[in-house]
């Protein structure tokens, strides 16, 4: 979540007479996250999540994250579906963006989970897999595997700016973890592509929130857990691993969907190919977020340390690295 459109509180009273919500009381931009513009909305009627879509997310592909969050939500799971206005519409304007008013869930994101945590919100990935078994609308991976050359390309030399010799490294690690990627051999699902801590809300060890699902897509099952691994089983810089952390989440979700031998083998494989992915992401919003956004933005450099525990051999032929 971030802040890049602001949006009057005139236009947003405005908004609200398209909902049965009341009233608007207070509205609070939210800064975390990167991808779209938010705000903690209460009315009348209660509390409500405002957001407004930015250019990553396409406004063709917003039918398929409602359509999903609807599925999951008719399943029992708990993620927030976006509200209906009162022409049983789902997705508006505001400011000149696409907009939804999305169902508030309570909980709290954490930045030190617990193995429990872990444990839990793993098997609620796993649960949610189970969920999409029946759900048939498609979505292509809009950061998959053959984006990531063009998105380096994209980047070009300004990488190192944020670390001498990052550019040729990364040009390095695309060909090596895009040449061997086994992604043929495994099945393919809706999966959340993006489930980060801060995309959890907890309450307790209770997951009471999967929320963010703005990359999801179509892709491989294992993928989604072995992102989850790499985001969850590190101290914030991505220097130091956290074993408790990582078997946790692997039992977590094998409580909920049992994992081959073959799919934990390849787990390492496909957390290395999420550290290049979210290294490249978040070195382009690094050096493209524009000045005055209220967004807290990531180190690239945290996702691309990690790529030392899933792929040493690779780690130890890149300067950065050593």
């Amino acid at each position: 979540m971030a802040v890049y459109t602001p949006v009057s509180a005139e236009a947003l009273a405005d908004f609200l007479t398209r909902y049965d919500v009341g009233t608007l009381v207070s509205v609070k931009g939210i800064a975390e996250g990167v991808e779209n513009s938010n705000y903690l909305v209460d009315t009348s009627r209660g509390r409500f999540i405002l957001t407004l879509y930015e250019k990553r997310v396409a406004a063709a592909d917003l039918p398929y994250f409602m359509a999903l969050l609807d599925h999951l939500a008719d399943k029992g799971l708990p993620v927030p579906p976006a509200i209906n206005d009162q022409s049983v519409r789902k997705i508006q304007a505001l400011e000149g963006r696409p907009a939804c008013l999305i169902k508030f869930l309570p909980g709290v994101s954490l930045a030190h989970p617990t193995p429990q945590q872990a444990f839990n919100t793993a098997q609620a990935l796993g649960k949610m897999h189970l969920a999409v078994a029946d759900f048939t609308p498609a979505r292509a991976n809009s950061m998959g595997m053959p984006t990531w050359r063009p998105l380096w390309e994209r980047c070009g030399l300004s990488l190192d700016a944020i670390a001498p010799g990052l550019h040729k490294d990364l040009g390095y690690a695309v060909d090596a973890i895009t040449g061997t990627w086994p992604a043929d051999a495994f099945d393919r699902c809706a999966i959340h592509a993006d489930l980060f801590p801060d995309n959890v809300l907890m309450q307790g060890d209770t997951v009471g929130g999967l929320i963010d699902f703005y990359f999801a897509c179509t892709d491989v099952r294992i993928y989604d857990l072995a992102i989850m691994h790499a985001a969850w089983s590190f101290d914030a810089t991505g220097s130091y691993f956290q074993p408790a952390i990582g078997d946790a989440l692997i039992a977590g979700y094998h409580s909920a969907y049992p994992l081959t031998n073959k799919e934990r083998a390849a787990l390492h494989s496909f957390a290395a190919g999420a550290c290049l992915r979210f290294t490249l992401s978040r070195a382009w919003d690094w050096l493209n977020t524009p000045p005055g956004a209220l967004v807290t933005r990531k180190d690239p450099l945290s996702f691309w340390r990690r790529l030392r525990t899933y792929d040493p051999n690779l780690a130890g032929r890149l300067k950065t690295l050593r």
